[in-house]
């Protein structure tokens, strides 16, 4: 029996598996818009039911995506509100420089207190909601 076969095979599956795992790569980000209102400043868009976990999730992806800003803090500047950006629309702004609002909010996560802010990188860890491995969904 020849090893030849065998060994061609493994190859091709190695070499077919950085492809198959960007397929199976079933993380997805809140689809939330996210609209600038200055250099350092913008808005994420709540909708589809998300809460502050996946607004947080949105504002760093967008801190870094968009600002560049891989570390660091995000600030709450203003809290779940109306939204600026979008007409009838509820939304919670963010900054990238501190505003220097105080804010005492203890472990929770949260887009009603102005001032309260998280690690861009902590922040992001909250996107990680968002991956579903294989045998979380029930078929």
């Amino acid at each position: 029996m020849s090893r030849f076969p065998l060994a061609a095979a493994v190859a091709l599956a190695l070499t077919a598996l950085p492809a198959n795992a960007q397929a199976l790569d079933l993380y997805f980000a809140p689809k939330l818009d996210v609209n600038p209102l200055s250099a350092t400043t913008f808005e994420v868009i709540e909708k589809g039911g998300v809460g502050p976990r996946g607004i947080w999730c949105a504002a760093a992806d967008y801190a870094i995506n968009d600002l560049g800003k891989q570390r660091g803090r995000i600030y709450i500047v203003t809290p779940r509100g109306p939204a600026q950006t979008e007409a009838g629309a509820k939304g919670v702004a963010f900054s990238t420089q501190d505003p220097g609002i105080a804010a005492n909010t203890g472990y929770s996560v949260t887009t009603d207190v102005a001032g309260a802010n998280l690690l861009v990188f902590h922040a992001e860890q909250f996107c990680n909601d968002n991956i579903i491995e294989p045998g979380d969904v029930i078929p």
